[in-house]
C-alpha cells in the first residue's frame, strides 16, 4: 500500500467493525487491523486482529507516522470509557455515499454510515454512531456516544442526550428533547419530551417499567 496513507487501527473485530472497514477503506485510510479483548479473534473480514485493546499506545508509539483509532463498539457506555481512558488519535468517518448539509458540525470519532442523511445546521457529538439510512434532519442536537440506529428518522430541531439509543426504524417527531441515557426502541415513536432515562416502546412510546411493561404512559 501507498505510504502516504493515513494508518488507521479499528477497535472492536464485531460485524459492527467490518462495516467500518469498509467505510475506513473507502475514506482512503490504510487499516493495519483490529484491536479486541477477545483473545480468541485472530481475524475479522480478512484482516488480523492485533491484540488486545490497551496494545493501543503501544502502536502510537512503533509507527513513524500519525496513528489514527476508531471504536467499531455498539455500546455507548463502553465507547465512553475507552474515549475517555485512552487519549489517541480519533478518525473521523464518513461513508462517500452519506449526505452531509451545510454548517453541520460532525465530532471527533464519530462515523456516518451509507445512505445516512445529516441535514443543514446538526451537530453531531463525539464517537456517535449515524447508521445506515437514518436521518438526522436540520437543528438537531446530537450528544456524545449516541447511536441512532439503521432507518430511524430524527425530524427537525431535536435534542438528544448523550449515551443514548435510537432504536432500528424509530422516530422522533420534531422539536422534542429526549434526556441522556434514553433508549427509544426499535420502531417506536417519540410524541413527546422524554425527561427520564430508560427504554421507550411503541406508538406512542411509553417507559418500559421494571424493564418489562410500559407503565402509565408518562415520557
Amino acid at each position: 500500500m501507498s505510504d502516504d496513507k493515513k494508518k488507521l487501527i479499528i477497535i472492536g473485530a464485531s460485524g459492527h467493525g467490518k462495516v467500518i472497514l469498509d467505510i475506513a477503506l473507502l475514506c482512503g485510510y490504510e487499516v493495519l487491523g483490529f484491536l479486541d479483548d477477545d483473545i480468541t479473534l485472530k481475524e475479522n473480514a480478512g484482516y488480523p486482529v492485533l491484540g488486545v485493546t490497551a496494545k493501543a499506545p503501544h502502536y502510537v508509539k512503533r509507527e513513524k507516522e500519525k496513528m489514527e483509532f476508531i471504536l467499531a463498539i455498539g455500546n455507548n457506555t463502553i465507547r465512553q470509557k475507552l474515549d475517555q481512558e485512552y487519549k489517541l488519535s480519533w478518525a473521523t468517518l464518513i461513508h462517500p455515499k452519506a449526505v452531509i448539509g451545510r454548517q453541520t458540525s460532525i465530532g471527533e470519532g464519530t462515523v456516518v454510515m451509507a445512505g445516512a442523511v445529516i441535514n443543514p445546521s446538526a451537530k453531531i457529538g463525539r464517537h456517535c454512531i449515524i447508521n445506515t439510512s437514518s436521518v438526522v434532519e436540520h437543528d438537531n442536537l446530537i450528544g456524545d456516544y449516541v447511536h441512532i440506529s439503521p432507518g430511524a428518522v430524527l425530524a427537525g430541531t431535536v435534542t438528544v442526550g448523550k449515551c443514548s439509543h435510537i432504536g432500528a426504524g424509530a422516530v422522533v417527531i420534531n422539536n422534542l428533547s429526549l434526556t441522556e441515557n434514553t433508549i427509544l426502541g426499535a420502531g417506536a415513536t417519540a410524541v413527546k419530551d422524554i425527561g427520564q432515562p430508560g427504554t421507550y416502546v411503541g406508538t406512542p412510546a411509553r417507559r418500559m417499567k421494571d424493564g418489562k411493561n410500559p407503565d402509565s404512559g408518562q415520557l
